[in-house]
């Protein structure tokens, strides 16, 4: 059994992830809170091992993954190392975290034991990789949901070519290209979350699972309809405009759509904002994914990340939004990565 006492989010010798096992509940708490919880490859390979050590484990019934951070369940990878690693053209260093984060995607999916992860606060890219792809997660009304990875250069990866184009209508389209941030109702409602826990509940809820409840029982009992959502009464235009057969299609279907008008216009700016490599790509990629198990998927989008990481779209993407923050992108007209 892990005997690991949890060290208080504030001590900054505290390790990034916090493991331990109460009552036959394998507990994993994301610890790195002045990064949001950005997964850097230490916490890819804890969180890992952690999984690895109670899979086989009798005494571990089931896992819970949750954050000390009061703002982020997880704000996504840790991208800016990655662009540091492309910039040396250190191909192998942007492999092998790509490789295990991409492998702990697996892992969540194919766990034998209930996984449920507490999100509440941000959970973007990688965020939703040790999220989405559990048994279960339950999200509050604090939750905000994204997968932004066009606007750095980027495309949406942690086996996103696999669920989102499963969500219903285009939503997935949407969410991949727009990178639209979503609250916990929106999600819930497409298909990404499948509980809605109000964030006062929550102790409540984890003080259950600690107990060894079973996580289904658990999750019935704290989960309520959420209120309407902001997709309430946009499904139609974000599954019309979004389902057009290519990337110009979905463009001339914004500009024609009358009901709705400023969203449109709002999207249509988001598009023309973004790197249009990163655009191509995404439609490529969940086109393919759309037909393909997560682990072609997964290795779909590992050749991709290593070839996408040279390219200087994606250098300065990260420049722009993570490192000087001007929010002012010059995408390359050179030839990019393609599929």
């Amino acid at each position: 059994m892990d005997t690991t006492v949890p060290t208080a989010p504030t001590d900054p010798s505290a390790p990034p992830v916090l493991t331990r096992v109460d009552a036959g509940t394998g507990v994993i708490e994301l610890n790195r809170p002045r990064a949001l919880n950005a997964l850097d490859l230490t916490m890819v390979r804890l969180i890992t091992e952690a999984l690895l050590r109670w899979r086989d484990d009798d005494a571990v019934g089931s896992v819970v993954v949750r954050s000390t951070s009061p703002k982020a369940f997880c704000a996504g990878g840790d991208i800016r190392a990655v662009r540091d690693a492309g910039v040396r053209g250190d191909e192998e260093a942007v492999r092998r975290y790509f490789s295990a984060e991409y492998a702990l995607d697996l892992l969540i999916a194919r766990y034998p034991k209930p996984y449920t992860a507490l999100v509440d606060g941000y959970a973007m890219g990688g965020g939703l990789g040790v999220s989405v792809h559990g048994s279960a997660m339950a999200v509050t009304e604090r939750a905000l949901l994204a997968m932004p990875e066009s606007a750095i250069g980027f495309f949406p990866d942690i086996g996103a070519s696999y669920f989102l184009p499963r969500l219903p209508g285009a939503v997935g389209r949407w969410l991949a290209l727009t990178g639209a941030r979503i609250s916990g109702a929106a999600a819930l409602e497409a298909g990404l979350a499948t509980h809605y826990v109000p964030a006062a509940e929550l102790p409540a809820l984890e003080a259950l699972l600690l107990e060894g409840a079973p996580p289904a029982a658990a999750l019935d009992r704290f989960a309520t309809t959420p209120p309407p959502s902001e997709l309430a009464g946009r499904r139609a235009a974000v599954d019309r405009c979004f389902g057009a057969p290519d990337l110009a299609g979905v463009r001339e279907r914004l500009a024609a759509q009358e009901a709705d008008r400023e969203w449109a216009e709002e999207t249509l700016a988001v598009l023309g904002g973004a790197s249009p490599m990163s655009l191509r790509i995404t439609w490529d990629l969940l086109l393919a994914g759309a037909g393909s198990s997560l682990e072609d998927c997964l290795a779909r989008e590992l050749d991709l990340a290593v070839r996408t990481a040279r390219e200087p779209d994606f250098h300065e993407g990260v420049r722009a939004l993570l490192i000087d923050k001007d929010r002012k992108p010059a995408w390359s007209a050179a030839r990019s990565a393609t599929m």
